[in-house]
């Protein structure tokens, strides 16, 4: 009886199955069966290929495999039997190193970001900047001219490259590493040669450039207790600082170099308040943490 149904089901394929299975010695009603199974699977869903195949990798009742595998495709448990239920753990071992491999190979290529571009752009600036501010002996107007357009390229990536990397989630380890040092690069290297050159006290630049290694140096020593987060006044001494120096590399006369001196003391201000700042959020930071880290003892110990 199940010879028939079989036939009309899967037609001159459903037969032609039928008797291959009888010439290899399998049960025919076994084989007319996963026929059958396998074209009202088809049928079901319009005899698309990914349909059988996913029908036939069920293992075979009894096997231990094939009640776990039918149930997961719609109760079909039909299969050749445990050779099935092996190849597919194989595979879809392969799929799951694939799937690492691939998820590395995007981590990797995640450095190569927008915002770590501009980051890198940063970076090579500085040595194009200082051959600028030094061509032809530092005081030719067009070389300077250059050389501040290399600064404000610099500057605005570093307006853009923070922003971009924390809304776009492109934040990296290189970013973080590479980042601090571009900024300290750039406003360091035009910082001294503006002081080489006599056009800025070198008291201006020590305490700029100590006050921003100083700071940084911080950050590191209090980063077991927590991050200091960057204030209002910070950002508003970097821009302080990008605009007076700016105006120091280009040259400047008449009221214009009164006004960049002006412009420059309020930088030097805000430098040092805002280290002071930064030095009292590290202290009450370290002492928070020192004072969690004890009460987290004592409460082990009790």
């Amino acid at each position: 009886m199940t010879g028939v149904p079989a036939s009309a089901a899967g037609g001159p394929s459903g037969a032609r199955r039928a008797a291959s299975g009888a010439a290899s010695g399998k049960v025919p009603g076994a084989s007319m069966g996963r026929s059958a199974a396998r074209s009202a699977e088809g049928g079901a869903a319009g005899a698309a290929p990914d349909a059988r195949q996913s029908t036939a990798a069920g293992a075979a009742p009894g096997t231990g495999h094939g009640a776990a595998a039918g149930a997961g495709d719609g109760g079909a448990a039909v299969g050749d039997g445990p050779e099935s239920a092996v190849i597919d753990t194989q595979d879809d071992g392969k799929t799951a190193r694939g799937g690492k491999l691939a998820a590395a190979a995007v981590n990797q290529a995640s450095v190569w970001n927008v915002a770590n571009l501009l980051t890198m752009l940063r970076l090579i600036l500085v040595p194009a900047f200082v051959a600028l501010m030094l061509a032809d002996g530092g005081y030719d107007p067009a070389w300077r001219s250059l050389a501040w357009a290399a600064f404000a390229i610099a500057m605005i990536t570093d307006l853009f490259d923070g922003h971009l990397a924390r809304t776009y989630n492109l934040v990296t380890d290189f970013g973080k590493i590479a980042d601090p040092i571009a900024d300290k690069a750039i406003m360091g290297a035009a910082l001294i040669c503006l002081s080489a050159l006599g056009d800025l006290p070198w008291w201006v630049t020590g305490v700029i450039l100590g006050r921003e290694l100083g700071i940084t140096l911080l950050r590191f020593l209090v980063i077991r207790y927590g991050v200091i987060p960057a204030s209002r006044g910070g950002k508003l001494k970097t821009l302080t600082q990008g605009v007076a120096v700016g105006m120091y590399v280009l040259a400047l006369t008449g009221w214009l170099a009164t006004l960049r001196f002006w412009v420059m003391a309020a930088a030097v201000v805000l430098t040092v308040v805002t280290g002071l700042d930064y030095v009292k959020q590290a202290i009450v930071l370290r002492r928070q943490g020192i004072a969690e880290r004890k009460a987290a003892l004592e409460e082990k110990e009790a």
